[in-house]
């Protein structure tokens, strides 16, 4: 930063302090304001929106990379011949294929339709925040330079060109204020109403993709079914785990410890 910015930064920070603290008139806007604090709200529940959405798409890579984990675990634990090792391989096949869909759906539908418009939509934001910026500096260039105007109002200085130049100074940073201000004002709103039309879409994106990962995972698991027996009540599978146990404590060599 050259030595003119820093002193320009310097300033304007003092401008902000002496503004806050009653020492210095302070130009408002309320309309502004508003329009301000209802875009950092968007921004704010935007970039989390696109957090989150980013946060289901991993979530699903990770249930679905451990469902192929346990089926592959499961796979093993059958000795070969086995019945229930028959119905290993089915459930690894059908988990295999279930994580290929869940995987191609997240990579594909769901990004091109729900990540990137989002992100997109993020994307503008730190332009806006750069312009509320700029239009934040000339504010206080223009308090300052209207401090100065009354200062020399106030007491005069022995050089009578003073006062003019500081007065066409600050009509000049007015101009440039009100222009930047104004312009804000009036687009502000538009970017926040876009929000509707152009989320919406996204929206339908996401209950679509969840409606589609948990029908597929449904039919695929529900063909599963006939290779088990009919479901038992939970006490019956209790009963038959704790009796299992028992054998097992029965053995010699849990005795050994």
């Amino acid at each position: 930063m050259s030595w003119s910015g820093f002193k320009k930064n310097l300033n304007r920070a003092t401008t902000s302090v002496m503004s806050k603290t009653g020492n210095m008139d302070r130009t408002t806007d309320r309309e502004f304001e508003e329009e301000e604090k209802r875009f950092r709200n968007l921004q704010s529940k935007a970039e989390k929106l696109h957090k989150e959405a980013n946060g289901y798409a991993a979530a699903v890579r990770n249930m679905t990379a451990s469902q192929l984990k346990i089926a592959s675990t499961i796979d093993q634990y059958y000795d070969e011949g086995e019945p229930m090792g028959i119905y290993g391989v089915k459930y690894k096949e059908a988990i295999t294929k279930l994580e290929q869909q869940a995987r191609e759906e997240v990579d594909t539908a769901y990004r091109t339709s729900v990540l990137e418009p989002i992100g997109r939509y993020s994307a503008y934001f730190p332009e806006i925040t750069e312009a509320i910026k700029r239009r934040n500096k000339k504010l206080l260039d223009y308090d300052a330079a209207r401090s100065k105007v009354r200062k020399l109002v106030e007491k005069p200085s022995e050089d009578s060109t003073k006062l003019p130049r500081a007065e066409h100074e600050a009509n000049q940073l007015r101009e440039m204020y009100e222009t930047m201000n104004a312009q804000l004002t009036s687009e502000l709103p538009k970017i926040i109403d876009s929000r509707v039309a152009y989320l919406d879409p996204s929206f339908e994106a996401v209950v679509k993709s969840q409606l589609s990962f948990a029908q597929d995972a449904h039919n695929t698991l529900e063909n599963l079914r006939q290779f088990f027996p009919p479901e038992t009540e939970g006490y019956e599978l209790e009963q038959a785990a704790e009796g299992i146990l028992t054998q097992m404590r029965e053995l010699s060599i849990c005795g050994l410890a």
